[in-house]
């Protein structure tokens, strides 16, 4: 087994962490993740405060947490009140300033995580005082600036925490999808991992099978990073980011040719509106990362909290004693 300082200060069994992925990280999947010995997070995403509120009902008690798209939350600044009202394990802030919101998760004494993607986003989540910073390199599904490979980011983090705030807990993401994922985000000096991607491909997430059957087809290298459906969804988006997504004939239609796109935006929305209610992902987007090609069948999420962290401490325990070894 996996005992990290993550596991020891959520009290939970495996240093896996849910990504509070927009609708599709409902209560059914946050709790699954949770009864498994992760934490599972809710995923606010834009904010239906309806929507939340069924989900933290559903989750009938298990202890789950909840995210927020930050620069949505200031204009939602309520649902932070439903997700403290239900006492989250933990809220996890995402794509923006945390700092608006800090003091009131910590007073509550729920845990804050902030994810970021550069380390000067780091700095800014550790003056808001984040008990947890995610380090999302540019693999990962959905948003992110994508300048930054984990690889490079979660070390780079490691040594700003442990020079400014080493009581601070860090979490790798992005192409995190099995136990060599998690094996190497520890190697890189995090506490755990937040997936995506890989929880997105269960049986418990908010997706459809036609969408899931897809999916397991598919390879790293057909996704990319884009604002294609950003623009035809009429999300705000701060410039900086953008999102990776599987590419198919919409993305190969539009992307590179965005001014064209918002001009003839009525069309292309009704277009991509009408993709979404027939299911047809020629046109309607699939959110997922670069770590899709490393799934080829849809699990349980259970399944696959338990054979990541088995497969990564059976990998990690191979390592040690050779390490040991050759040091002496």
């Amino acid at each position: 087994m996996l005992t990290t300082r993550l596991t020891h200060a959520f009290g939970i069994e495996h240093p896996v962490v849910l990504a509070p992925m927009d609708l599709v990280s409902g209560a059914r999947l946050a709790t699954a993740v949770t009864t498994a010995g992760g934490l599972g997070l809710i995923g606010g995403g834009y904010g239906d405060g309806e929507w939340l509120k069924r989900e933290f009902a559903a989750a009938a008690g298990t202890r789950v947490g909840c995210g927020f798209i930050t620069w949505s939350l200031a204009r939602h600044p309520e649902l932070l009140d439903v997700a403290l009202d239900h006492q989250p394990a933990a809220v996890m802030l995402s794509f923006g300033d945390p700092a608006p919101f800090a003091d009131r998760i910590r007073a509550a004494g729920v845990p804050l995580l902030c994810q970021i993607h550069t380390l000067d986003q780091a700095r800014r989540a550790l003056d808001a005082g984040a008990d947890v910073i995610v380090a999302q390199g540019g693999e990962a599904g959905g948003h992110g600036v994508g300048t930054r490979s984990t690889f490079t980011l979660v070390p780079d983090v490691a040594d700003l925490i442990a020079d400014r705030a080493p009581e601070t807990l860090l979490l790798g993401a992005g192409g995190v999808a099995d136990g060599r994922g998690l094996a190497g985000a520890l190697a890189l000096g995090a506490d755990g991992v937040l997936v995506g991607t890989r929880f997105w491909a269960t049986e418990e997430a908010v997706v459809s099978a036609r969408a899931h059957a897809r999916a397991v087809t598919a390879g790293g290298d057909e996704t990319v990073r884009t604002s294609v459906y950003d623009i035809v969804r009429r999300y705000d988006w701060p410039v900086e980011y953008n999102g990776r997504v599987l590419r198919n004939r919409f993305i190969d239609r539009w992307h590179g040719r965005e001014t064209e796109l918002a001009a003839q935006l009525a069309e292309a929305a009704a277009e991509f509106k009408d993709a979404v209610s027939q299911q047809d992902f020629d046109i309607a987007n699939m959110i997922v990362g670069e770590g899709v090609g490393l799934i080829q069948e849809i699990l349980p999420a259970g399944a696959v909290v338990r054979r990541m962290a088995h497969d990564a401490a059976a990998r990690l325990g191979r390592w040690v004693p050779h390490t040991a070894a050759v040091g002496g």
